[in-house]
């Protein structure tokens, strides 16, 4: 899960509830429930700040009400979640048998740098 955005106010650290966008070309200031991911021309703002928007006189300032049944976690969210337990849940296989050397030649591995293997010929 991502962290949590904050409001875009200046000096503001509260949570960001609401996404406002506008529309210049219908002088419309839209404020719509949180936006999945931070877009540069949005601004994200807390429950306070949401609340007392103004826009620049003869605009129109459009509240979208957020969708009740997306308020908690979806079937989707549940199903993933219990895939994500399911998956760390499994045992790890061992480890596969280490390929020849370079050259064709098998050895006992006794170090290991980055991509690089040392080998003895015991």
């Amino acid at each position: 899960m991502s962290p949590t955005r904050r409001c875009s106010r200046t000096a503001c650290s509260r949570p960001a509830v609401a996404t406002l966008t506008y529309v210049y070309a219908d002088q419309t200031a839209v404020l719509g429930p949180l936006a999945l991911h931070a877009e540069p021309h949005a601004y994200d703002l807390c429950e306070a700040h949401s609340e007392r928007l103004s826009a620049p006189r003869g605009w129109e300032v459009m509240r979208l009400a957020p969708d009740p049944s997306l308020a908690g976690p979806s079937s989707d969210d549940l199903l993933a979640l219990a895939d994500a337990v399911r998956e760390a849940a499994r045992p790890v296989p061992a480890p596969a048998e280490p390929p020849l050397g370079l050259a064709g030649e098998s050895g006992r591995e006794v170090g290991r740098r980055g991509h690089l293997r040392v080998l003895t010929n015991d």
